[in-house]
């Protein structure tokens, strides 16, 4: 073997990439459960784990629903392209369109729980908020602060030549979705009540002002994620027929219903990518969860 060959071997085996890939390309390594320290801070790393992996247990008094952080955020919050949430917290303070103003993480955090979790926002400070924070920072101690950080987020999904399709996103329920989120989208609960699979729409799933409320989004994360460790199998298009028969059934409201639909997605729902306000399978979205 040649020194050229031995060295590309080398720098191969040493981080599974090929050796040009450059070193700001590579992916983050993340510390593993056991590395959390035996300190303070270790307990409010592991109380923001517990908070993460069962939120509607550990953070009770501001959840309004039966999800949980690691329903959306695979892999206990370090899965790539499942919006992970120690990207996340590398990608804090920023300016959000959502509310038109520079936001920090715990900000963000709240937003989850008042959107996502269609419960309350813990106040700054609360331990709850402290817990997730600290799990967050604790997870990317060893990744580089990038603002075009590829893990983040949710990846960009290009839309499909055929308009997506309620009729066809059905079929690829039925087929790829039902199993484990059940023929109402309800999820599936275990013989102890706990939650396994998350409801995906009705009363107990994420409320309008969610991300994933958002058919690109949704599109873009069942692409990537789902079905669940077969990530990748559909195609661009049946994501998105899928993402578009799931966000065509109703969910708690948006937070921020003015007491009319069509104001309400006048000033917030006033894109192509939000079916809130739209009539769908007989039904205009937004009047109120409709969970069959």
């Amino acid at each position: 073997m040649t020194l050229a060959l031995l060295v590309t071997s080398l720098a191969t085996l040493g981080n599974g990439l090929p050796a040009d890939v450059p070193p700001e390309e590579w992916p983050s390594v993340l510390p593993a459960d056991h590395d959390i320290p035996k300190d303070e801070f270790g307990k409010m790393v592991r109380q923001g784990q517990l908070i993460f992996s069962d939120t509607g247990q550990f953070a009770r008094a501001y959840v309004g629903n039966d999800l949980s952080c690691r329903n959306c955020h695979l892999d206990q919050g370090r899965k790539a392209g499942s919006a992970p949430l120690w990207a996340a917290f590398l990608s804090y303070p920023a300016y959000r369109a959502k509310n038109h103003r520079v936001n920090t993480f715990e900000e963000r955090l709240q937003d989850c729980f008042r959107y996502s979790m269609n419960g309350k926002a813990p106040p700054l400070g609360d331990p709850v908020l402290v817990a997730l924070e600290s799990y967050a920072y604790w997870m990317e101690k060893n990744a580089k602060i990038n603002p075009r950080l590829t893990e983040r987020g949710f990846p960009k999904l290009q839309k499909p030549s055929t308009p997506p399709s309620y009729e066809r996103g059905k079929i690829v329920y039925a087929n790829n979705c039902e199993l484990c989120h059940g023929s109402n989208g309800q999820g599936r609960i275990a013989n102890g009540g706990h939650l396994v699979f998350p409801p995906l729409w009705g009363n107990r799933s994420f409320n309008w002002g969610a991300g994933m409320a958002h058919l690109d989004k949704a599109a873009a994360y069942i692409k990537t994620n789902m079905p669940l460790s077969l990530g990748g199998s559909l195609s661009n298009q049946d994501a998105w027929d899928v993402a578009y028969f799931m966000e065509g059934h109703d969910r708690p409201q948006d937070p921020r219903y003015t007491g009319s639909v069509d104001e309400t997605r006048a000033l917030f729902h006033h894109t192509q990518n939000s079916l809130y306000g739209h009539l769908v399978a007989g039904h205009v979205l937004g009047n109120g969860p409709v969970s069959k």
